[in-house]
């Protein structure tokens, strides 16, 4: 396996940790009666990220925003495996996305401003780097 796929599989894995992260902390300040729900608006009122503590929405919101990251950087790590445009450079690269999606979750857990933006924007430049990189 590529440098680039073992990251997406690592990114994968890290997706599932957020979700734990997300759901414990949800699910005890909810109780299961909202979260097992069929989460019909005219029964639970506001969305259920509205209805948690403020730590925990971050947790959301950041797994949330994975899901938006991976999407680019799987197609990232597809057109460079598949274009046969994998090299060190590549590989630095997914590695460098990985590292800043973890280092995203406890910055915006903790609410690091403006540092969490900086850390979304290294991985976003990766993901760029990668796909720019496979199409030259």
């Amino acid at each position: 396996m590529t440098p680039e796929l073992t990251a997406l599989a690592c990114a994968g894995l890290l997706q599932c940790v957020q979700y734990a992260l997300m759901a414990i902390p949800a699910n005890l300040e909810l109780g299961v009666g909202k979260t097992l729900s069929p989460r019909d608006p005219d029964r639970l009122g506001p969305p259920l990220v509205e209805q948690v503590s403020p730590k925990t929405g971050r947790l959301f919101r950041a797994l949330n925003n994975h899901f938006e990251g991976l999407i680019l950087f799987t197609i990232a790590v597809v057109v460079v495996t598949l274009g046969d445009k994998a090299n060190a450079v590549t590989a630095g690269l997914a590695w460098t996305y990985l590292g800043a999606r973890i280092l995203y979750v406890p910055a915006y857990y903790f609410g690091l401003s403006p540092w969490r933006s900086f850390i979304w924007f290294a991985g976003w430049l990766a993901t760029l780097g990668m796909i720019i990189i496979s199409v030259l």
